[in-house]
């Protein structure tokens, strides 16, 4: 595979200076790490290049024989709109910056300014024109509802809408090199939205994981930097750091939301400078990966407490994927337990049980507090211990019995105080109550008495009797 260029469009140079155009191209590459760049030196070519290329932004100098710099950024400006236009000129007028700027430029550089202004410029170029790239793919694919590359979620057992928005999504911003934020409770499935996110980034290398859970500042620098030889006591050799373990691939960050405040300094540095330093060393590294990210915390409420940086949330959720909980993807419950049976039976060397038809009905009625990874281990157990061949319910009563009847599939709404009957101005009678309360059981349990009956804390001969009297 051919090395993936960055940014995913081209950055057009156009100077008629050999000895500048090599300048600007090591300084946006080399500290920059823009590697899709295009030098022009004849001004007469920029319409071409631009009508034959995907070009999203041009730095352009104003004096050149031919075509002015001035003459071309009106052209620009009027033919490809889309385009955005950086001034790098050796004038430093204020009248002709502003007159560049009434005419449509981005920005204006004096070609004399400090390195760090001018890349930092053209880094807010890049992001715009990547989140205006974003913006347009994503309302092309949620108005088709397509997907491109459905080949990079099937290991994801679903089918469900709110996954199928987060597949478009993911696909739309897979090409962008800033960090993606998965959040969503334990066992929801967030390390397999990054694989997936990892696959569409089509890059060459591989997909690193670390969990940074309860790893202290001098860990994660060293795991994540690496060092030399010699940092430290007992640093006998060097030692690449995940970093560049993931070059040209991704760099998954689990938990996140465990970081020290020492270690979130560190890993805010390494994403707004795109660069790191192992331990013992003077000299930074280019990062080369795309870091993903992931936690079950709230981070909005730890930042709100102080006890996770401001300019790291917002810099971490510049694309930020929710996972919902097991039990707001009813639809998939019967999905999976087909595709657990089967991987438990492999695993086993068993053939597969088939499964009452009652189980998924069971399974439905069950809030499952540890998700998709709890249901999975339901049905290893239930499979393991399996003889017959009609899957035994018993395993799986256990499970969630041991949970208690707080784990209810799904509570009704609310005013925020708990009861269910607080918001309602007209109370009913108990008796009224009562017989709501078991219709909506019978409903939930599709007919099934046993299911219903659990669901009430009821005996099954209890609730027949309930529903004798109520029919006589």
């Amino acid at each position: 595979m051919n090395e993936l260029l960055y940014p995913a469009f081209g950055v057009l140079l156009v100077d008629d200076e050999p000895a500048w155009l090599r300048t600007l191209s090591m300084t946006l590459e080399g500290r920059g790490g823009l590697t899709h760049l295009i030098p022009c030196q004849d001004s007469r070519q920029v319409m071409r290049l631009l009508a034959e290329q995907d070009v999203g932004l041009v730095l352009l100098d104003l004096t050149m024989p031919h075509l002015s710099g001035e003459e071309l950024l009106g052209m620009i400006v009027a033919e490809h709109p889309e385009v955005a236009v950086i001034v790098v000129s050796g004038l430093n007028q204020l009248e002709t910056a502003v007159k560049c700027m009434r005419l449509g430029a981005f920005d204006y550089f004096v070609k004399t300014v400090e390195e760090d202004r001018l890349l930092d410029g053209v880094r807010r170029a890049v992001r715009m024109l990547e989140l205006q790239r974003e913006n347009r793919e994503m309302r092309s694919r949620f108005l088709s509802d397509r997907l491109e590359n459905p080949e990079a979620f099937s290991p994801i057992v679903t089918a469900n809408k709110a996954m199928r928005s987060i597949f478009q999504y993911l696909e739309a911003v897979a090409r962008s090199t800033q960090p993606i934020l998965i959040t969503g409770e334990s066992g929801t499935g967030k390390e397999l939205i990054a694989r997936a996110a990892h696959t569409l980034g089509r890059g060459r290398g591989p997909l690193v994981s670390v969990n940074v859970a309860g790893v202290d500042d001098s860990v994660f620098a060293d795991t994540l930097f690496g060092h030399l030889k010699g940092a430290f006591t007992g640093a006998d050799t060097v030692r690449k750091g995940m970093i560049e373990q993931a070059a040209d691939g991704t760099l998954f960050l689990d938990e996140i939301g465990d970081l020290s405040q020492a270690s979130q300094v560190k890993l805010l540095r390494l994403l707004q400078e795109g660069e790191f330093f192992p331990v013992g060393s003077d000299h930074p590294r280019q990062i080369r990966a795309r870091i993903i990210v992931a936690t079950q915390q709230d981070l909005a409420a730890k930042q709100a407490a102080g006890q996770f940086r401001k300019d790291l949330y917002y810099r971490l959720r510049a694309h930020q994927v929710h996972l919902p909980p097991l039990r707001e993807r009813k639809e998939d419950i019967s999905l999976l337990l087909e595709h657990f049976l089967e991987k438990a039976a492999n695993a086993l060397g068993k053939k597969r049980p088939t499964p009452p038809r009652e189980l998924a009905v069971l399974l439905s009625t069950y809030s499952f507090p540890g998700n998709i990874r709890e249901l999975e281990a339901m049905v290893h157990d239930a499979v393991s211990v399996h003889t017959a061949k009609i899957l035994s319910m018993e395993t799986f009563l256990h499970a969630i019995d041991r949970q208690g009847p707080a784990a209810s599939a799904s509570q009704p709404e609310a005013d925020g105080s708990g009861n269910p009957f607080a918001a309602v101005e007209s109370l009913p009678t108990l008796a009224e109550a009562s017989e709501l309360l078991v219709d909506e059981a019978i409903r939930r349990a599709e007919g099934n008495q046993t299911i219903a009956a659990r669901l009430l804390g009821i005996s099954q001969p209890a609730l027949s009797k309930r529903l004798k009297q109520s029919r006589s």
